[in-house]
């Protein structure tokens, strides 16, 4: 097998067996909440970015039930920090939590979970987003988008989603092209292209 898909498969294994360690879906499930797993781990391009996107939805839409979830999700040993940012009165109309799990081997896994209200704009956007990237992939279109997603360091900051846009819309292939499209396509807050 592709030695950049072992990797991917990998990383991705690691990601499961961390969800699976955290409860987290039952946690929110608990109050009510559907949990939608959205991002690069959904859509199997999760590569060296140690991240965990997850779209939560609670019908009538509670802070509390928010909290609730989160203070037991901060129960599990590995969970060491978490942050919170009420954006309920911005356009995104969500509440943000991060937490950070670090893993057996001492690294930082960071599970991003947005409380998303009904009204909100973005409302299950990003899961018909990974649905369709998901549908269009090929195996050439995904070894591209994994092979550049490998070769730019994380602390780079370079959002997925740009990279899925350039291969799949602009057929990019390689991180030396990617990084030129970008510089001649910048993006600035969300992004909310859809193949």
């Amino acid at each position: 097998m592709n030695q950049i898909f072992e990797l991917a498969d990998l990383m991705q294994k690691k990601a499961w067996d961390i969800i699976e360690d955290t409860n987290i879906i039952e946690i929110w499930s608990s109050v009510g909440a559907t949990i939608n797993l959205v991002g690069s781990l959904e859509t199997g391009l999760l590569i060296n970015s140690r991240d965990i996107d997850f779209h939560i939805y609670t019908n009538p839409f509670r802070l509390a039930d928010s909290f609730s979830a989160i203070s037991r999700l901060a129960e599990n040993k590995h969970i060491k920090t978490i942050s919170y940012a009420n954006l309920t009165e911005a356009e995104d109309k969500c509440v943000e939590w991060h937490a950070f799990y670090e893993d057996s081997e001492g690294d930082s896994w960071q599970i991003d979970m947005i409380h998303i209200l009904n009204e909100s704009p973005y409302a299950e956007h990003f899961e018909k987003v990974a649905e369709r990237i998901s549908e269009v992939l090929t195996q050439e279109t995904r070894e591209a988008i994994l092979r550049i997603k490998n070769s730019i360091p994380v602390e780079n900051k370079v959002m997925g989603i740009e990279i899925y846009k350039a291969v799949i819309e602009s057929g990019i292939r390689d991180a030396k092209s990617f990084l030129r499209w970008k510089a001649q396509n910048p993006e600035e807050g969300i992004v909310t292209w859809i193949p």
